[in-house]
C-alpha cells in the first residue's frame, strides 16, 4: 500500500453512505481498510461498489458467539473502529466502546450517526433530507414559492458526514500518536451540515442574509451568481463575486458595468432578465469559447456522463476508467506518499477465509462454512502470533 495512511488500520462495521466513503477516503489514503459484512446484507447493495474499493471484505455474524470472538481479534490490532449504527447497537453486540477501549487502549472508535450519540433524536432513524432540514440549511434551499427541494444527498450524508468522519479520525490518530491514548470520535451528520453551512451563520450576523428563499445572492437572487438556459437547451453557470470579475463578465459580453450597480438588490430582478435573454440567444459552446478562459467565473454546466471527456480532468487523471465504471481518482494529492486508489470493488466476504487465517484462530467460523482450522494449511496467508 502507499499513501500517507500505509500502515494504518481500520476496522470498518458495513453500513450506507457516510460510513463507506469515510472508509473508502481512508483506503485511497493507504489505510488497511477491512469491511466487516452482515450475513443478510444492508438495505443498499452497489453492484457497482465505488464506496467500498480499496477494502477487503470480511464476512461475520456478530450475533454468534465466534463472530463476536473473531471481532474482538480483529479489533485488538486495529488503529481505527468506524461504527455506523445507532446509539447502543454495538454496546449491545459486546464491541461498544468501553469493551473496545479497555482491550486497545489506543483505539479511535469513530461513531457515524446522524443525530449523534444524545439529544431527542439520537435513537431515531433518518436519512440527509432530514438532518439537513433539522440543520436549517434546507430552509434556505429553493425557490421561495414552493417547497424546499429535494437535493442529492451530498450535503448531510457526504459532507457533513463521511468527510466529517475522515476528518476527525485523522485528527484523532494525530493526537494518540502523541498521546497514546485512544478516544470517541462523534461524527453527527446535523452536526456536520451546520458546520458546512458557518460562512452563512457570518453573512447572517454581520446582516447581509435575507430571511427567506430566493433573496440572497447564494440563492440565485443576483444575476451575477446563478445559470442560464443557452439556445441549444444546455446550461451555464457564472459566479462573478468580486467586483473586478463582474466587470470583466460584463465587458465580456457586451454589457456596460456602469449600467448595473453589482449590489442594487432592486435591479437584480430585471437585469436577470436581461442576460436570461442574452444568454438564451447563443450556444454553450459559444459561451464557453467565450468566457472559458477568462476569470468571469464562467463554467458550462456539465452532464454527469460528459465528464470523462472533460479536458480539465483528463489533465489532471481526476478520474479513474480502469474500472467497471468511471469514478473519482483519489484527492487530495501528495507529492511524497501519492495515493492510489486500491483494487476494484470486491464480492461481499470475498476475504473472510484470508482475514480469519491471519488471524489464527482455529475456532474462528465464517457463515454457512467450515472451521478455519480445516482451511489454515490452504492459506495463503502466513499466521500472525499473538
Amino acid at each position: 500500500m502507499t499513501g500517507p495512511l500505509s500502515g494504518t488500520r481500520v476496522v470498518e462495521l458495513s453500513g450506507i453512505g457516510p460510513g463507506p466513503f469515510g472508509g473508502m477516503l481512508l483506503a485511497d489514503l493507504g489505510a488497511d481498510v477491512i469491511s466487516v459484512e452482515r450475513p443478510a446484507g444492508g438495505a443498499l447493495n452497489d453492484s457497482y461498489g465505488v464506496l467500498s474499493r480499496g477494502r477487503r471484505s470480511l464476512m461475520l455474524d456478530l450475533k454468534r458467539p465466534d463472530g463476536l470472538v473473531t471481532i474482538r481479534r480483529l479489533i485488538d490490532d486495529a488503529d481505527v473502529l468506524i461504527d455506523p449504527f445507532r446509539p447502543g447497537v454495538t454496546e449491545r453486540l459486546g464491541v461498544g466502546p468501553d469493551e473496545c477501549l479497555s482491550r486497545n487502549p489506543k483505539l479511535v472508535y469513530a461513531r457515524m450517526t446522524g443525530w449523534g450519540q444524545n439529544g431527542r433524536y439520537a435513537p431515531r432513524a433518518g436519512h440527509d433530507i432530514n438532518y439537513l432540514a433539522r440543520s436549517g440549511v434546507l430552509s434556505m434551499m429553493g425557490d421561495a414559492d414552493s417547497p424546499p427541494p429535494v437535493p442529492l444527498n451530498l450535503v448531510a450524508d457526504f459532507g457533513g458526514g463521511g468527510m466529517l468522519l475522515g476528518f476527525g479520525i485523522l485528527a484523532a490518530l494525530l493526537e494518540s500518536s502523541k498521546s497514546g491514548r485512544g478516544q470517541v470520535v462523534d461524527v453527527a451528520m446535523v452536526d456536520g451540515v451546520m458546520q458546512l453551512a458557518a460562512s452563512l451563520f457570518e453573512l447572517d450576523a454581520n446582516g447581509i442574509w435575507n430571511a427567506g428563499r430566493s433573496s440572497n445572492f447564494l440563492q440565485g437572487a443576483a444575476p451575477w451568481y446563478r445559470a442560464y438556459r443557452t439556445a441549444d437547451d444546455r446550461y451555464v453557470t457564472v459566479g462573478a463575486l468580486e467586483p473586478e470579475f463582474y466587470a470583466l463578465l460584463l465587458t465580456t459580453i457586451g454589457v456596460d458595468p456602469s449600467a448595473h450597480d453589482q449590489w442594487d438588490r432592486d435591479d437584480w430582478p430585471s437585469f436577470s432578465d436581461e442576460l436570461t435573454t442574452l444568454f438564451a440567444s447563443e450556444t454553450l459552446a459559444h459561451w464557453d469559447a467565450l468566457l472559458g478562459d477568462t476569470d468571469a467565473c464562467f463554467a458550462p454546466v456539465v452532464d454527469f456522463h460528459e465528464l470523462i471527456d472533460d479536458d480539465h480532468h483528463r489533465s489532471r487523471n481526476a478520474l479513474l476508467t480502469d474500472r467497471q465504471v468511471i469514478q473519482p481518482a483519489p484527492a487530495p494529492r501528495f507529492s511524497r506518499t501519492p495515493s492510489v486508489a486500491g483494487h476494484p470493488p470486491v464480492q461481499r466476504g470475498e476475504h473472510t477465509a484470508e482475514i480469519l487465517a491471519e488471524l489464527a484462530d482455529p475456532e474462528c467460523v465464517w457463515p454457512g462454512k467450515q472451521p478455519i482450522r480445516n482451511r489454515l494449511a490452504e492459506s495463503r496467508f502466513q499466521r500472525h502470533e499473538g
